[in-house]
């Protein structure tokens, strides 16, 4: 099946109308092309690793004060006792 027209790759060392300057500068475009794509997905790769690494820090961080605040919780239950303990 022939491609149409418009979806049709080539092959810059093979089309026969183009200069090697025209050929060099197809090759800077694909290039940059290549380079543009590259950085897309970088970018988005670093943005989900930096939003994993800031949910973790965060649940740390969270969890670390919820542990505080259940110790002093304990804490006053354990005077509580004590106090009940003397009085009886």
């Amino acid at each position: 099946p022939e491609e149409p027209a418009f979806a049709r790759r080539i092959d810059p060392a093979r089309e026969p109308g183009l200069s090697p300057e025209q050929r060099r500068l197809m090759a800077q475009v694909e290039y940059a092309q290549r380079q543009r794509a590259l950085q897309r997905r970088l970018r988005s790769r670093n943005v989900l690793l930096a939003l994993g690494i800031g949910a973790v820090t965060f649940g740390i961080y969270g969890y670390t004060f919820y542990s505080v605040s259940q110790e002093r919780f304990l804490d006053e239950l354990e005077q509580e006792a004590e106090a009940a303990r003397a009085r009886a």
